[in-house]
């Protein structure tokens, strides 16, 4: 009785938890193709956490994963191959609502920057609200928000020449 009850009781939950399982997933587009990267992908990357202020705020702490890490994830080299033609590369992060930005590659290479840009799924310990997540790019140092993009559906590496 109790194994159909809990049987019952997670067919309920998957039906009701099915139309935001898609919403967890990122897509990356790169020259090899499409890669489709989980939430349990993403907490599988080294952890980062940031600090900072949205528009004169206090300090709000984000955790997620460095931008830079989810592109290697998905076949995106950087250091000594981020040279030449590469350096017209650019990311170009795409929201849910429709709303695009562009970030240089070599801003998200230790290599040419100390800034920190992050992919974040949770504010100050919980996962980030409907508005803003699931995902969210947060970059600290900047002046201007415009590039702290919501509900972060796809990342697509585009080549600018």
């Amino acid at each position: 009785m109790k194994r159909r009850f809990r049987l019952e009781v997670g067919l309920v939950l998957l039906i009701f938890a099915s139309p935001f399982l898609p919403c967890q997933q990122l897509m990356v587009q790169t020259d090899a193709g499409k890669q489709t990267l989980s939430r349990a992908d993403l907490e599988a990357l080294p952890r980062v956490r940031v600090t900072a202020s949205e528009h004169g705020s206090l300090p709000v702490s984000f955790e997620g994963v460095a931008l830079k890490s989810v592109l290697e994830k998905a076949g995106v080299t950087f250091g000594e191959s981020m040279r030449g033609k590469r350096l017209t590369n650019c990311l170009l992060v795409e929201a849910a609502d429709g709303y695009r930005v562009v970030i240089a590659l070599p801003e998200l290479d230790p290599a040419f920057t100390d800034k920190q840009t992050v992919l974040a799924y949770l504010r100050d310990g919980k996962p980030l609200g409907e508005k803003e997540g699931p995902y969210r790019i947060v970059i600290p140092d900047e002046k201007r928000m415009a590039r702290w993009v919501r509900q972060v559906t796809r990342l697509k590496i585009v080549n600018v020449q």
